[in-house]
């Protein structure tokens, strides 16, 4: 059974997305971008004015034509829902804002194991969450079938480095004196984390999403031993856990998780009870598959800078990055979301390659 099949959701025409992420067979390679909704689109900057960025993702139907917004334009192979990673936290209880030119700042961050107390111990994830479960239900709705939905969530650690630094930072040395100083509570923190992001993801899944992404967008200012420790089991469990709850249920929906900058990871990653590995700009294709052996499929990973290069350059970047990944398990993507001042035309230009390229390589095999 489909996700969400008793909700009457339209009869999906594209599946290429779901087909790659599980490694079978497709007629060209699949494409998406992280941030794909984003102020790179005049039609988003103007839907987004005046208004607050925490109160849009309560709107499902602000959601909903935010997501619906980059499909009008490219041919996608996959939306994903538009929301934000920081709702976890405020979830919990937090106090989050978003303040121009500065990002996502927390008022109040945790700042010594005990003000752990200050946290829910028991997250009603309908009650606080329910808004994007039902931008996910409309989405599905009004997508009419013409491509998967994502859903997605932050990873434990990275969210903890938001609660404990208060917002974004370079080093993280907060989040990280944490790690070293109270492990104990570090892992305490982590397990809370865990508990509601797996709700979170279920409850997705019930709302309508096809395949869920989890960002751990901070892996990479841990070393492998912390990454080992504090990342790496949580990113399991949760696979493990949303994974076995589904089967329950009799359903199945692929599990991409993107550890940005872990490269020292690959072999675990790969290993983790994820369908597919979103790979950063970092990481050569052709060593990712060797080093990921074949057991998941791959996700990304062009430099979103490679966009501002001419459209012809482009096309040579994207089939540069066909030929090192191979046709087969792969989902073509940026190794990091899309940036504010690209062009929606080179945008355009990236998918029409993808497109382009694999369907020449795919014949020809």
């Amino acid at each position: 059974a489909q996700a969400g099949e008793f909700k009457n959701f339209p009869q999906l025409k594209n599946d290429t997305f779901l087909r790659a992420a599980r490694g079978e067979e497709t007629q060209h390679v699949p494409v998406w971008c992280m941030r794909q909704a984003g102020r790179y689109l005049p039609e988003f900057r103007e839907s987004r004015a005046g208004k607050d960025f925490f109160e849009t993702c309560r709107s499902p139907e602000a959601c909903c034509e935010l997501t619906l917004q980059p499909l009008r334009r490219f041919p996608f192979d996959a939306a994903i829902i538009f929301s934000d990673i920081l709702v976890v936290p405020q979830a919990m209880g937090m106090d989050v804002q978003m303040v121009p030119g500065k990002g996502p700042t927390f008022p109040e961050p945790l700042k010594e194991p005990e003000d752990l107390q200050r946290l829910r111990v028991k997250v009603d994830v309908d009650k606080e969450l329910g808004y994007v479960f039902r931008a996910i239900t409309l989405t599905r709705h009004k997508i009419e079938g013409k491509v998967p939905l994502i859903g997605f969530t932050g990873a434990p650690w990275t969210l903890m480095s938001y609660m404990i630094e208060g917002g974004g930072s370079n080093t993280h040395s907060k989040a990280k004196r944490w790690l070293y100083r109270h492990p104990e509570a570090s892992h305490i923190l982590l397990r809370m984390l865990t508990d509601v992001i797996v709700e979170y993801l279920l409850g997705q899944v019930a709302a309508g999403a096809q395949a869920l992404q989890v960002f751990e967008s901070h892996a990479g200012i841990l070393g492998p031993a912390e990454f080992k420790d504090f990342s790496l089991p949580y990113l399991r469990d949760i696979a493990r856990r949303v994974k076995d709850k589904l089967k329950e249920a009799g359903q199945d929906v692929p599990m991409i998780v993107f550890a940005k900058d872990a490269h020292y990871g690959l072999e675990d990653l790969s290993q983790s009870h994820y369908e597919v590995v979103g790979l950063d700009w970092t990481i050569d294709p052709r060593s990712a598959r060797e080093r990921t052996g074949g057991k998941v499929s791959l996700q990304g990973n062009m430099d979103p800078c490679a966009l501002y290069a001419p459209k012809e350059r482009i096309s040579d970047i994207v089939k540069k990055m066909l030929e090192g990944f191979g046709t087969r398990g792969y989902i073509a993507n940026l190794g990091h979301g899309l940036y504010p001042d690209m062009e929606p035309e080179n945008v355009g230009a990236f998918v029409e390659a993808v497109h382009q390229h694999s369907k020449l390589m795919i014949k020809q095999m």
